[in-house]
Order: C-alpha cells, then sequence, then structure tokens
C-alpha cells in the first residue's frame, strides 16, 4: 500500500498536459498586431482616466484629514482593484471568451482613443499635456510592465481549454502570442540595459556574480519540475534548458565581448545574417527534428542554438535604447521626435518581418530566427508606440498597478510561476469549464495584483542582485 502511494505521481495527467501544448501553428500575425494593440490601449485608457480621478482629489486634498494612515491605504488598494478591473480584467477577458471578438476590440479601442484625443484639442488640456507629458523612460517602464502581466496571465491562461490554441507556442514554424514572450524579455532588458545607458562596463567577475540568481533559478526548475513530476515541453528549448538559462547565456556574452552601444546594432544584425544563413544551410532541419542522442548539447539543442539569436536581438535592442533614450547628443530632442522614432521602427520591424517570413524563412521562435527577431521587434515596439499615445493627454504618473509590478518585475514573474504551478498540480485544467477555468484565472490574476501591490506599498523590493 505504501509502495502504491509513493508511486503515485504529483501530477498524473502530465502526459496529456504536454500534448495540449504540442504540434501547434500559431496564429496570423494580423491576430498578434490586434491583441498588441487591446493592452495598451487599455493601460492609455486607464491614464487618462486616473489622471482626472488624481486632479480631482488633489483639488479636495484638504477636506478630510482624518486618519491619513487609514485613507492612504484605503486609496491605495482601492486604486490598484480599479487598475486591475480596467486593465487586467478587460485582457484576461480578450485572452478567454472573447478571444473571437479580438479585432473588434482593438478596432474598437482605437476608434475611442482617437476621438478622446480629438475632443481633447479643442480644450486647452492638450497644450498643456504636450509641455508637462513625461519623458518616454516613463512609456518604457509601462511597456515591460505590459510585458509581464501579459506574459504572467499565459502561462496558466494555457494550460486550460478556455485559452485559444492558436496563442499557445508553435512547434516549429509560425507564431501565437505566447512565442513573443523570452523575446519581449530580452529587448524589454535590453533597452534599459547597462550597455544601452553606456554605464562603464562590469568586471567579469561582477557580471558572473550579477547571472549568478538566473543560473540559478534555471537549476531551481529543473530540480522543481522533476521532483513533482511536471509537465515540461521539450520541444520549447529542450530537456534541459529554461528560459532562465536563455537569459543568462545573452548577459553573459554581452559581458564577455564589449561592444560600445553605437556598434551594437551592426554587430546585432551580422550575427543574425549569419546565424540564418547557417539555418538555411540545413541547421534549421536539424533543430526541429526530434531526433537527440545523449550528449548534452543534442539534449538542448533548441536553446544552445537559439542563444545566438536572442544575443543578436539583445544587442540590436542595446542601440535601440542608446539611440533613443540615452544618447546624449539627442538630449534636446523633443518628445515627439522621439515618438515618431518609435512608430517607424515599429512599422518597418513589421514590414521586415513580413518580408522574412514570406520570402527567407518563416517565423520560428524554436530557433530564434531573423523572422522571429524582427515580428518581436515588431511587437514590442508597436505596444510602445500606443502607449506613448498618453503623453498627447495630461495625466500624473504612471498606474500604481504599474509602479508595483515596474519594482517587483523579476519576482511577480516568480509569484506567477509558484501559482501557476500549484494551480497545475491541484486541478485538472484539462477537464475544467469555461466557468470554472475563467474564475481561478481571475482569482490567480487577482491574487497576483494584490500580492504585489502589498509588496510595494509597504516598500519590500524582491531584489536578486
Amino acid at each position: 500500500m505504501e509502495g502504491r502511494l509513493l508511486d503515485k505521481s504529483l501530477n498524473p495527467n502530465k502526459l496529456l498536459k504536454e500534448q495540449f501544448v504540442s504540434n501547434l501553428t500559431g496564429s496570423s500575425m494580423s491576430e498578434i498586431a490586434a491583441l498588441s494593440t487591446i493592452v495598451p490601449a487599455l493601460v492609455v485608457l486607464r491614464k487618462w482616466s486616473s489622471g482626472d480621478n488624481t486632479r480631482r482629489d488633489a483639488a479636495k486634498k484638504n477636506d478630510d484629514k482624518v486618519l491619513p494612515v487609514r485613507k492612504d491605504w484605503m486609496q491605495y488598494f482601492c486604486t490598484l482593484v480599479v487598475d486591475y478591473l480596467t486593465v487586467v480584467l478587460p485582457v484576461l477577458l480578450v485572452f478567454t471568451v472573447l478571444a473571437e471578438w479580438a479585432y473588434t476590440c482593438a478596432i474598437s479601442l482605437i476608434i475611442l482613443i482617437s476621438v478622446h484625443i480629438m475632443f481633447k484639442r479643442s480644450q486647452s488640456h492638450l497644450k498643456s499635456g504636450l509641455s508637462q507629458s513625461p519623458s518616454l523612460r516613463a512609456d518604457i517602464s509601462s511597456y515591460r510592465v505590459s510585458v509581464v502581466l501579459v506574459t504572467c496571465l499565459c502561462i496558466l491562461a494555457v494550460d486550460f481549454k478556455i485559452f485559444p490554441r492558436r496563442y499557445a507556442k508553435a512547434e516549429t514554424y509560425g507564431s501565437g502570442i505566447m512565442d513573443l514572450g523570452v523575446g519581449s524579455f530580452v529587448v524589454a532588458n535590453a533597452l534599459v540595459s547597462r550597455q544601452a545607458r553606456n554605464v562603464t562596463s562590469m568586471s567579469f567577475r561582477a557580471a558572473l556574480s550579477s547571472i549568478s540568481p538566473l543560473v540559478f533559478l534555471g537549476f531551481a526548475r529543473i530540480i522543481s519540475t522533476l521532483g513533482v513530476d511536471y509537465q515540461v515541453h521539450v520541444g520549447e528549448y529542450g530537456v534541459h534548458w529554461n528560459f532562465f538559462f536563455t537569459l543568462a547565456a545573452v548577459s553573459i556574452l554581452t559581458s564577455i565581448v564589449r561592444i560600445h552601444p553605437k556598434h551594437c546594432g551592426l554587430v546585432g544584425l551580422l550575427i543574425l545574417a549569419g546565424y540564418q544563413i547557417w539555418l538555411s544551410s540545413g541547421l534549421n532541419e536539424y533543430l526541429i527534428s526530434d531526433k537527440r542522442s545523449a550528449d548534452i548539447l543534442s539534449q538542448n539543442k533548441e536553446g544552445v542554438y537559439s542563444i545566438l539569436g536572442y544575443w543578436g536581438m539583445f544587442l540590436i535592442g542595446v542601440s535601440l535604447g542608446y539611440y533613443l533614450f540615452a544618447d546624449t547628443s539627442s538630449k534636446g530632442k523633443s518628445r515627439n521626435t522621439q515618438v515618431v522614432k518609435v512608430w517607424v521602427l515599429a512599422a518597418s520591424f513589421w514590414i521586415l518581418a513580413i518580408i522574412l517570413d514570406s520570402y527567407i524563412e518563416r517565423v520560428s521562435r524554436r530557433m530564434c530566427n531573423f523572422a522571429y527577431v524582427m515580428l518581436v521587434f515588431g511587437q514590442n515596439f508597436q505596444v510602445l508606440s500606443i502607449l506613448t499615445l498618453a503623453g498627447f493627454i495630461s495625466y500624473e504618473k504612471n498606474l500604481i498597478l504599474e509602479d508595483a509590478f515596474n519594482q517587483n518585475m523579476l519576482g511577480s514573474f516568480l509569484l506567477a510561476n509558484i501559482l501557476t504551478g500549484l494551480v497545475n498540480l491541484s486541478v485538472d485544467t484539462l477537464s475544467a469549464s469555461s466557468l470554472t477555468a475563467f474564475m481561478i484565472l481571475s482569482v490567480y490574476t487577482f491574487t497576483l495584483c494584490m500580492v504585489t501591490g502589498l509588496a510595494h506599498f509597504f516598500g519590500v523590493r524582491m531584489k536578486f542582485w
């Protein structure tokens, strides 16, 4: 009897769950563009409404002076709940029950934003807003938080049938919205990296110390997934490789090969071009095949070889971050000039992604080929460009939700992974009804937002290095 209990798996549906996220072909680029419009558009609209509320509250700030600590506490979490209801919950709806209405939602939000801007143009808000609008760095902060929020939502939602299969990661070629997750993290980190800011390079020992938490997390993931018999899609990174190892590898390569940010873009393009030639010469067939020998390289071929693509992506991101936000020669340039550059870059990357996907090689996250890199940049700069619209109308500051996640970005992502694991081990996600799945996802996202907000409110920073 004891032997049977010990042999019983903590995750009896492991094989079924692995099959559930295997052999998928992804979505269309147009649907990815629609989904990438919805998230930042919701943030922009919430910022505008939040700005109006802030001004009204400021006008009455002397009316109520009783119990200021309690008022601050209540005000903070009430505002955080409103942020959740107006940003996170609508995104959850679009990614699940309203998935077939994604295009309609995107167009409706674009129209709403356009009408709002035109309405404000007839008032004095626009002129004052342009002069007082925050720097592009605030939009970068919002963009990074958007990446984390969508990623945290998807990593659990993908295990439920309510989440469309086309949104999940594609097996070989093609791209779902989830395929853009790791690439978006690389770009988000590159734009604000030490290299992009042209900060004095760290010593090799300091670089190793800075990536040690990522290496630790990578091994912790391996041990934890083996320990609880958690489902792992081998075609994603390989048998042992994972997201944390990819980030660590890119970081260490950038530290070893030190390149001035002015030249990072050219070097990144050369790396991607060389890697794409290698892929087209036969490496792609090896990477998408299921054949694996016993050596560690073959066991983790997807993760190891794709490092070249992610490194090239990171270097281009460093170059863009330097020229857009950190170059001292551009300090005198207006925000409007920077915004135009972001919009032009977004359109250019999308055009390049479509051309490469059509004529060179289809988008593949598994290999991180040239088309995938351009798609990631196109989608990320599209999100960033829409977020810049918030500056057309005066708003006081970022959302509380954004500040909370921005302070504990990696911590909130780790919490999301832990909660995802707990849900998967305690709930049969494959047999959950749509209502049950949506309720679980709602509680999960609400808990994640509230815990992250709690840490921010009390000044707790989950810093790992």
